[in-house]
């Protein structure tokens, strides 16, 4: 395959000096594939309309006559010019703002091609641009694409430089698609594709050119978690764990409470996959409060009485430090050390851990990204958890998983998405979902109120925490923001304080030390903190079974999973718990959201419209999810196609031939630049 466009320089292109070259570095573009592969995310339509079919308030483009002469008036450095056109017999008025340099070029009988805002009942123009016939070529009757730019590259710059690359460079696009998948949907060649993406004639070419990339983007992504999943799973040199049924039913038995059905499913799924020669990599998801914790203690349990050290990584401290408290309550009476390794540990306590751990002396280390640290060793690691997986990216997993040798994953998040979806997006990946509460969770009642309903909620606040309870405060904020008239943590504990004077009230937010947000919590912990201001800190996995009230300050501020999490903080005891919503959301996607938490507190559900109104880049927290920012494909939208690119990317690396065919060899080059073929498959 020919795969020169990689090499080639910007500056070869003419018109691209070196001062362009380095500004275009700025948008991650450093050859012409990849400005060719910068694609546009709109089209302005400058196809000519005529008036008798446009609506009031559309974006048009239309052929005229001018009419009258042009008026100009000025206010200080601003102008306004306007002047009388004929289009269909229809008089009207075009009005351009700060472009006095127009009046002279608008001649009485001169043809004129204008696009702009058409207001029907004023028949008047707001105009953006002007362009006259008689000079030549115009870009009436196009679709003309937008970039996104900034800097000194503007938009008719890009264009300019991409239709100069595609002039000079778009004969050696190369096809990176079987041809029996081409000719199987129906899809036009690449090269043609691409060209068309930047500059189609028309919707239909339009619409054809990204129906080829798309599939093409998700098809790639599909064959690399489908290519990754089959030379892994072909490993025979896994950890092989060997605890039997009865040292694990001893340690079940022991739990303070029954596993549901769905928990034993899916232990079973993981002890089966533990116990093969081959990794295990295994996705564990399950709504807010289903159990996944229990369940990873089990894989843990069984990593250790196998012979082997566990590893449990967190997202926070207040997190870590809330496992190993759980943990080590759960294991202490089998013998098992659990230790905890966060930034927090420190000179002595730190190299005595490491030492303990390197030695073998430690069973379990729970801890953050500080697990992966360079001069932290294992004895003997086989099993690498990872909770709220969404929250870590690719690499972080990755260094923690060679720090064994092909250690047992398992990764999960309280995050549910549809299982389709799961399998599709994580195609790497099994995925286990716990889809049933523990029995006796009471259903959390969620309110939804305005603003001006404070009062009322101040009045809720008081009966709870006076029967004993207590409750959440949660801001998006921590301090005053000139930018934004959303309520912060600071003035909220403030008014708080002020508002319940016999109350102790706690505050919690992300600039204070592990030490500071430690103490916060263990007073919360023991009811010394009746009422808790913060931020989302304590979005993920805090457990306070006292806690029945959470009250979300500017919930709209949020996202449907993020509020969903947030109310999963309350619900963990033995009384009602209640969520309330303080939002006067201004858009309709914000109403959505509020009416979408008081409807269900089933996370698939809200999963599945946050998914609906956010779209998978915000919905996955594209940054750190793995997941690949696609150029074009949406993995909501295009869900259809991203299943039939799964399908067709199993059946071709189930064929054996493959794995020797151009195809491959091509493919490999052309991925192994994207970095979608990673670690065993380039070697």
């Amino acid at each position: 395959m020919n795969m020169k466009l990689d090499h080639i320089v910007l500056k070869q292109i003419n018109g691209v000096s070196a001062l362009k070259e380095g500004e275009l570095h700025a948008f991650g573009i450093s050859n012409v594939r990849e400005l060719l592969e910068y694609y546009p995310f709109r089209y302005e339509d400058y196809r000519l309309r005529s008036l008798t079919e446009v609506k009031d308030g559309d974006k048009i483009t239309v052929q005229a006559k001018i009419m009258g002469i042009p008026v100009l008036q000025r206010y200080g450095k601003k102008s306004r010019l306007t002047c009388k056109l004929m289009a269909d017999e229809w008089m009207f008025t075009a009005t351009w703002f700060n472009r006095h340099f127009l009046k002279d070029q608008l001649t009485a009988g001169r043809e004129i091609i204008v696009s702009g805002k058409w207001d029907g009942k004023r028949m008047q123009l707001t105009a953006s641009d002007a362009e006259f016939p008689d000079k030549g070529t115009t870009r009436s009757g196009t679709l003309q694409p937008v970039y996104s730019v900034g800097g000194k590259i503007t938009q008719s710059w890009m264009r300019k430089t991409i239709n100069q690359a595609l002039q000079q460079f778009g004969e050696m696009i190369p096809e990176l698609l079987p041809q029996q998948l081409i000719r199987k949907y129906s899809l036009i060649p690449r090269k043609q594709a691409i060209a068309a993406i930047h500059r189609p004639q028309d919707n239909r070419e339009g619409q054809e050119a990204r129906r080829r990339m798309v599939f093409e983007e998700l098809f790639l992504f599909q064959l690399k978690m489908q290519a990754f999943r089959a030379l892994n799973r072909g490993k025979m040199n896994g950890v092989v764990h060997t605890a039997d049924n009865a040292t694990i039913r001893e340690f079940v038995r022991s739990l303070p409470f029954e596993l549901t059905d769905a928990q034993k499913k899916v232990e079973l799924e993981i002890l089966h996959d533990m116990r093969s020669s081959n990794c295990m990599n295994r996705l564990l998801q399950g709504d807010v409060g289903s159990g996944k914790t229990v369940i990873a203690a089990i894989a843990l349990f069984a990593t250790v009485r196998s012979g082997f050290q566990g590893a449990l990584m967190v997202p926070t401290e207040i997190l870590a430090e809330q496992h190993t408290r759980s943990l080590q309550r759960l294991f202490e009476p089998f013998g098992i050390t659990v230790a905890l390794l966060t930034g927090s540990v420190t000179g002595r306590k730190r190299k005595d851990l490491l030492a303990s751990l390197q030695m073998g002396l430690i069973d379990i280390v729970v801890g953050t990204h500080a697990l992966i640290q360079e001069d932290v060793y294992f004895r003997q690691l086989g099993l690498v958890v990872t909770d709220e997986q969404h929250r870590f990216g690719v690499n972080q997993r990755s260094v923690l998983r060679r720090k064994g040798y092909n250690p047992d994953v398992l990764t999960m998040t309280a995050t549910p998405i549809p299982r389709t979806l799961a399998i599709t997006a994580f195609g790497d990946m099994d995925v286990s979902t716990i889809s049933e509460r523990p029995k006796g969770r009471i259903p959390i009642s969620t309110y939804w109120v305005k603003h001006d309903k404070m009062d009322r909620v101040l009045g809720f606040i008081s009966r709870e925490v006076n029967q004993g309870r207590q409750a959440y405060l949660i801001c998006p904020l921590i301090e005053e923001s000139d930018k934004l008239d959303v309520q912060n943590a600071i003035d909220l504990h403030i008014q708080m304080q002020q508002a319940f004077p016999d109350f102790k009230v706690g505050l919690l937010h992300g600039r204070m030390t592990a030490a500071e947000k430690e103490e916060v919590m263990r007073l919360f912990y023991a009811n010394e903190i009746q009422l808790l201001v913060s931020t989302t800190v304590v979005e993920v996995g805090v457990d306070v079974p006292n806690a029945t009230l959470m009250v979300i300050m500017d919930a709209d501020r949020f996202g449907l999973s993020q509020l969903h999490q947030l109310r999963g903080r309350v619900g963990r005891g033995e009384h009602a718990s209640y969520c309330v919503l303080i939002a006067d959301p201004k858009s309709e996607v914000g109403q959505e959201r509020m009416k979408a938490m008081t409807e269900t507190d089933d996370g698939f559900e809200v999963a599945r419209r946050d998914l609906e109104l956010r779209g998978p880049g915000d919905f996955f927290g594209t940054k750190q999810s793995g997941l690949p920012e696609f150029r074009l494909a949406d993995m909501v939208a295009d869900f259809e196609v991203l299943e039939q690119a799964r399908e067709d990317a199993v059946s071709l690396i189930q064929d054996s031939s493959f794995w020797t065919s151009p195809i491959y060899e091509g493919l490999r080059d052309y991925l192994q630049q994207e970095q979608i073929f990673q670690g065993d498959l380039i070697d």
